[in-house]
């Protein structure tokens, strides 16, 4: 046999034992990035109205896809969107349990709900509702608040034990009453009771609704203190924004022209940004 051939002979055999030791496949690898490691390939969001993205989409009802947290739509890059950019394995497990008016009490009822969905990312925004109350007298005592949270966050904490949670705090909702009780149209649409205990009488300065409006603000605040250290006692597969959310000085460029009250995809967007750069991805 000539040596050219005996050459090529040997080359071949050469790289048949190449493609066996790679697994015995000659078919190429996948070229899709696979992603930085860690990251979620199901998520779910807990909360009130302003993680279903109510109001976003020019009607008086939830709008899931512009929610920050899990929104799918294109308006918004909420977290689901960015995680789904660095791996495609998150695609379409985005889940929303959050749900208009609720408070911490139901916190515990959205977390069961994620840990069938079997998430291993939860986000919680939750005490708005807590503190919006007919008055001020009736807002969520801050112990039966801090309470309800620690039941919610136990579920997780023991029907998902390897899950990310970040939990964000309260939006500054006294903010809202700064920047809106000098706009006429917002005042008029207050008036049919949209967060009285903060912005009934949104124009008085009668001291009894200065004080009101002063309690509310630290309740909200209190509410915040006992969200970071429920998230403190999680343990630390537990992040809290550190009060990123609750410093966003926003305007009412960044709520809905319906109520006044909640974001529009301009606020959900910022919501978006300000959250996710606490939450620890690294993308």
């Amino acid at each position: 046999m000539p040596r050219r051939w005996v050459a090529a002979a040997a080359c071949v055999l050469a790289l048949v034992a190449l493609a066996c030791e790679e697994g015995g496949s000659a078919s190429p690898r996948p070229s899709r990035d696979p992603g930085p490691p860690g990251l979620p390939t199901t998520m779910a969001a807990l909360g009130d109205s302003i993680s279903t993205g109510f109001g976003s989409c020019l009607v008086l009802t939830s709008c899931q896809r512009n929610s920050w947290s899990t929104g799918d739509g294109i308006r918004v890059e909420s977290h689901y969107r960015r995680l789904l950019e660095a791996d495609a394995d998150i695609r379409g497990r985005a889940r929303n349990h959050a749900a208009p008016g609720a408070r911490a009490e139901a916190l515990a009822g959205q977390a069961e709900a994620a840990v069938r969905d079997k998430a291993d990312y939860v986000t919680v925004l939750i005490g708005a509702n807590d503190a919006c109350r007919d008055d001020v007298d009736t807002m969520t005592p801050v112990a039966t608040f801090r309470t309800q949270v620690d039941r919610g966050l136990r579920v997780l904490r023991k029907g998902r034990p390897k899950a990310r949670v970040l939990v964000v705090s309260i939006p500054d909702l006294y903010r809202l009453w700064e920047v809106g009780h000098t706009e006429s149209r917002a005042v008029r649409v207050w008036r049919a009771g949209i967060c009285p205990s903060l912005l009934a009488n949104a124009t008085s300065t009668a001291p009894a609704d200065r004080a009101r409006r002063a309690r509310f603000r630290q309740r909200v605040d209190d509410y915040n203190a006992q969200l970071k250290a429920a998230c403190r006692a999680y343990g630390s597969r537990c992040r809290h924004d550190g009060g990123a959310v609750h410093r966003v000085r926003f305007t009412l460029d960044e709520v809905n022209g319906l109520d006044w009250f909640h974001p529009n995809v301009a606020g959900q967007n910022r919501l978006a940004d300000v959250s996710f750069s606490t939450a620890g991805w690294r993308l």
